[in-house]
């Protein structure tokens, strides 16, 4: 996840109300003005004075910026940086920032060798796309590819304890999180986003599925779903791969009637299978293959709906490299 500050220099106390509002994860003002914003909201507040901002505009600069770095300054490219002066000091060292004037220069600033800078510092000319700038550098976690899968069996299942992730956050159609028995084959299941006869949309909400399924979560770990608290963090994966963040605000957990549902992408002896434990009611949705939510009690073999295959080993939730197999 990205740093996004913002520099306020002169003091506007209209920015600062921006600014706050839109998440940053500080504000750079003058030292006369740092009590006025710690009065207008809980954030982190610096001055100038705590980094140091470097001209890039010979390729000693670059030198300067590499050492500052490894000095253990926190260290500001200042305004008029290109890209391949960024790789050379990204090549060297961590902990980059990069002064910006637009959403455009911060999406550049993130993107270079791909990993990007740790974060940008936006100025007061790119106050209008402030908001923007967070929730991509701070909500965006990229895109995952998805694949389609088909339906290979529907059984009930008997009780079991499922878990409802109540997010912070209001989801759409298509969007909801990916989970399964394996971390190498889970399904996108919907959240609550459709109206039915019986019961209003809940569009914060996943019923996410059985205690003991793996969730993909951001950074490419994952969590058993029993494990999730109220202030996780959890990936929110759409119908076309795009993922964001969402922070869960409570986590149900019931005894409910539940499903085993079956699917599997490619051919019997070179594919792949995967199951998950889903609660046998009408408003518990996976993604179809077109992006549209199908209600599990209305799924059928030989349907196609939307998974994510990946390669199977976790210790902790982080990737390892062993043989492992899951069911």
């Amino acid at each position: 996840m990205k740093q996004v500050w913002m520099q306020i220099v002169p003091f506007d106390k209209k920015l600062v109300t921006l600014a706050l509002e839109s998440g940053v994860d500080g504000v750079v003002v003058e030292a006369k003005d740092v009590d006025a914003v710690r009065s207008l909201g809980r954030c982190t507040v610096k001055t100038p004075a705590d980094f140091a901002f470097v001209p890039i505009e010979k390729k000693a600069d670059e030198k300067v910026a590499v050492d500052a770095l490894k000095a253990g300054k926190a260290v500001v490219l200042a305004p008029g940086w290109e890209i391949i002066p960024v790789e050379n000091i990204l090549a060297q060292a961590d902990g980059l920032l990069a002064a910006v004037r637009s959403l455009d220069e911060a999406r550049v600033a993130a993107g270079v060798l791909e990993r990007g800078v740790d974060g940008v510092v936006m100025l007061p000319e790119g106050a209008a796309d402030l908001k923007r700038t967070v929730a991509e550098l701070k909500l965006s976690q990229g895109t995952l590819e998805l694949s389609r899968a088909v339906v290979t069996s529907i059984e009930t299942a008997g009780l079991g304890h499922r878990v409802c992730v109540d997010t912070m956050s209001m989801l759409t159609t298509g969007q909801g999180m990916l989970v399964g028995n394996s971390s190498a084959f889970t399904f996108l299941v919907n959240a609550e986003t459709e109206d039915n006869p019986y019961v209003a949309a809940r569009p914060f909400r996943i019923n996410a599925g059985a205690v003991h399924a793996y969730a993909a979560m951001p950074g490419d770990r994952t969590n058993y779903l029993e494990e999730l608290r109220s202030g996780s963090q959890v990936l929110i994966v759409a119908a076309d791969g795009a993922t964001t963040l969402a922070t869960v605000g409570r986590v149900k957990v019931e005894v409910r009637p539940m499903l085993l549902i079956k699917a599997r992408v490619g051919d019997e002896a070179t594919g792949a299978e995967g199951a998950v434990f889903l609660q046998n009611a009408e408003t518990i949705r996976v993604v179809g293959a077109n992006g549209k939510p199908i209600s599990v009690v209305g799924l059928k073999p030989g349907d196609e709906i939307l998974v994510r295959t990946d390669q199977a080993g976790r210790h902790f939730g982080m990737r390892i490299a062993e043989e492992i197999k899951e069911g």
